[in-house]
């Protein structure tokens, strides 16, 4: 630190410290455990002994600005030297296996880890024989230095916990060119910004044009008409975006290279906004209008003339402002149940349901406009042939889901009988009803197996909602009435039987063979169809977002497989039509460790296809990251970090998720992995992403420094 910013830490730890120890001037162990926030108290206590020089019991703000100092400013053998006093918790000068096991049991606790114990005894032995140098039974100071150099992102980063608890927050930097601005983001949604201008010219242009028509009539009624002309266009508009098999077949064309054809659910969104401001406006020029004219002549009362027909305005009958109203609520009302409070907070059928009504606000319009018909004639063709595509293809074939395995963190794996005639491309995904959960719900899910699986379909899916948690409770209780009172009548035990007749035994605890009845509306394809055609492709997914990655991962591989079967000689340059990848990375984030299991057999076998090539020219690289797991720079975590590292060595596979890649711990250091891709040269770097909204903006501007294309799943 500066010695401007070494006194605004002393500020800072001073107020900090006022702020915790109260009256007495003194900080506790309770209270030091809370102000640090540690799960496990062993680091807590180990901080404590160590900062309470006097052992009064109690530290001082002179105790803790002196122990702080020498963990902030002091050199590396300073802090080399308290990491040592805290893992020599009997203070004897050395650390024998014992202390070594607690520690890393510890160390397991705060980084959410679950290991047996024979695994963690594994792990002391593995750090333990690699740092005794001498064999003497216990590990020095000297011999833990030794056993650290060989870790240099160790030494670099070596921060101390409990300094960071009270060193002030780091100044936001803010960038003096808005993102918005810069030439990386016009260069990388270039597509997307052009296609947000024609909009806006087009809708200016046919306002300009109705209101002009409009002139004699006075500004509200131009208003009015200018709007009602963008209304017919929108109205229309936002049922084209949601062509999905119109959009999955021009998806092959040019017109993916011209039209942001990904962002269809976004812009289809976007329309939705503009056409409940466009009603707003519509409606008030209209009123507004009426009030001026009342004042000059004899015209009906306000009330006439927005509930009855008594005006006679409208094409049918008068009844444009009865029309009007009606479609006002509806839209208002669609608008509000389509928020992403509603649709992310377990309430999905109130979206599906409300979403229904646009069958009611279409018929509206063609009864409140007198041109919305010729608007609509052929987009309303249109979406009417794919829903009755969907309806037939749906209902054809008597699907049944054969088998279900129940994963962790409330994961459904359901194994659906292959249609013979379904064909699909990776990363698809489908609409999935299921009777026997809900009768007229449908839901999208992605497509987790590959095209070459010729037998079944997997789906995986995440229990986040309504239906999605009536599914998993569905296969997890198969006797849901188990717990009814006995003198249920033999009618109720019946009707019982018949229905959980559908599903066998349990094979085992979390998986079942069963018959149950289902319906598929698809396949639809996502930008991830592009992989096939990159050079270079990254593949980032969040926890369940690996879900079109796993269908396109085992794709990829069979097609590398046959691949070199045909050509021995594999080499970079040799050309394929259909697929031109030279290198691909997959990147998955969890937040626990259980998460792993959901496809740990598919990656496994990814690996053994992959055994025999040297890792430097792999074609298929991993990287998994654990986000509750503390990272190698923090205290708590170093020791377990290194032994994991070494015992990984010696296994050849990470003890978290039996893999051969060692899965690092906390989040990605987005820009060092996106330099790391960009030095390697395997051509244009292209990134897909699946997974929370949030974590996509912060992939998408790094994608925008290194210019990499950015393709994100929506549907």
């Amino acid at each position: 630190m500066s010695i401007e910013d070494d006194t605004k830490w002393l500020e800072w730890v001073t107020k900090q410290f006022e702020s915790i120890a109260g009256e007495d001037k003194e900080i506790d162990l309770e209270e030091f455990k809370t102000a640090l926030k540690v799960k496990e108290s062993f680091f807590a206590e180990r901080f404590f002994a160590l900062f309470d020089s006097d052992g009064s019991g109690t530290i001082s703000l002179d105790e803790l600005l002196k122990a702080l100092s020498l963990v902030i400013h002091g050199d590396e053998t300073d802090k080399l030297r308290f990491l040592f006093q805290v893992y020599d918790v009997d203070g004897s000068g050395s650390i024998d296996p014992d202390e070594l096991r607690t520690v890393l049991k510890s160390c397991l606790k705060e980084s959410a880890i679950s290991l047996p114990e024979e695994k963690l005894d594994d792990l002391t032995l593995a750090l333990f024989e690699s740092a005794d140098k001498d064999n003497s039974g216990s590990i020095t100071f000297e011999e833990l230095r030794e056993e650290l150099e060989r870790f240099p992102e160790v030494m670099e980063n070596l921060t101390i916990s409990a300094a960071n608890w009270l060193k002030p927050p780091a100044a936001e930097q803010k960038s003096h060119t808005p993102r918005y601005l810069t030439p990386a983001y016009w260069h990388n949604n270039k597509s997307k910004l052009l296609f947000i201008g024609g909009y806006v010219g087009l809708n200016t242009l046919l306002f300009a044009l109705a209101a002009l028509r409009h002139t004699a009539l006075g500004g509200w009624v131009m208003v009015a008409k200018g709007c009602g002309q963008c209304l017919n266009f929108n109205c229309t508009f936002i049922a084209v975006l949601m062509l999905r098999r119109c959009l999955t077949w021009l998806r092959a064309t040019w017109v993916a290279k011209v039209f942001p054809l990904d962002q269809n659910v976004i812009f289809h969104q976007l329309v939705g906004y503009v056409v409940a401001a466009l009603t707003v406006v519509h409606t008030g020029a209209h009123v507004v209008n009426f009030v001026i004219l009342s004042q000059n002549q004899d015209h009906p009362l306000l009330w006439e003339y927005l509930f009855t027909t008594r005006p006679g305005i409208g094409w049918i009958h008068g009844s444009a402002s009865l029309t009007g109203i009606a479609l006002q609520l509806l839209i208002c009302m669609m608008l509000a149940c389509s928020s992403t409070f509603v649709r992310k907070s377990g309430h999905f059928e109130v979206f599906y349901w409300t979403h229904l009504s646009y069958i009611s606000i279409w018929a509206l319009l063609v009864l409140h406009g007198p041109h919305f018909w010729k608007w609509f004639v052929v987009p309303g063709l249109l979406f009417s042939l794919e829903k009755i595509i969907g309806l037939a293809v749906s209902r054809m074939g008597g699907l049944h889901i054969v088998e279900v395995n129940l994963l962790p963190s409330k994961v459904t794996h359901l194994v659906i009988k292959r249609p013979q005639f379904f064909h699909y491309k990776p990363g698809d995904y489908v609409y999935l009803n299921i009777p026997a959960i809900a009768k007229y719900e449908w839901h999208p899910f992605t497509i987790s197996s590959a095209p070459e699986q010729e037998d079944t379909i997997w789906l995986h899916i995440r229990s986040l909602g309504q239906w999605t948690n009536r599914l998993y409770e569905y296969f997890r209780w198969p006797e849901p009435f188990i717990h009814k009172p006995v003198q249920l009548t033999r009618n109720l035990r019946k009707q019982r039987y018949h229905k959980w007749t559908q599903v066998s035994e349990i094979l085992l605890e979390n998986h079942r063979v069963c018959n149950i009845k289902c319906y598929i509306d698809g396949p639809y394809g996502t930008p991830t169809r592009r992989i096939f055609t990159s050079e270079h492709a990254v593949l980032i997914g969040a926890g369940i977002g690996i879900t079109p990655f796993a269908s396109i991962l085992q794709s990829i591989m069979y097609r590398h497989r046959m691949r070199k079967q045909n050509y021995p000689s594999w080499c970079e340059s040799l050309k394929d039509d259909e697929m031109k990848l030279r290198k691909v990375d997959f990147i998955w984030i969890n937040r626990d460790q259980k998460s792993f299991e959901w496809f740990v057999s598919l990656l496994t076998q990814l690996e053994v296809d992959q055994a025999d090539e040297e890792p430097e020219g792999r074609f298929l690289e991993m990287h998994m990251y654990m986000t509750s797991a503390l990272n190698k720079n923090d205290m708590k975590a170093i020791g377990l970090q290194m032994a994991l590292d070494l015992l990984a060595k010696k296994e050849k596979k990470d003890s978290i998720t039996g893999l051969q890649t060692r899965t690092q711990p906390g989040r990605p250091d987005w820009s060092k992995v996106f330099q790391k891709m960009s030095e390697e040269n395997k051509g244009k770097v292209q990134v897909f992403f699946c997974g929370s909204p949030a974590l996509a903006k912060v992939v998408k501007a790094h994608c925008e420094q290194f210019n990499f294309r950015f393709f994100k799943e929506n549907f």
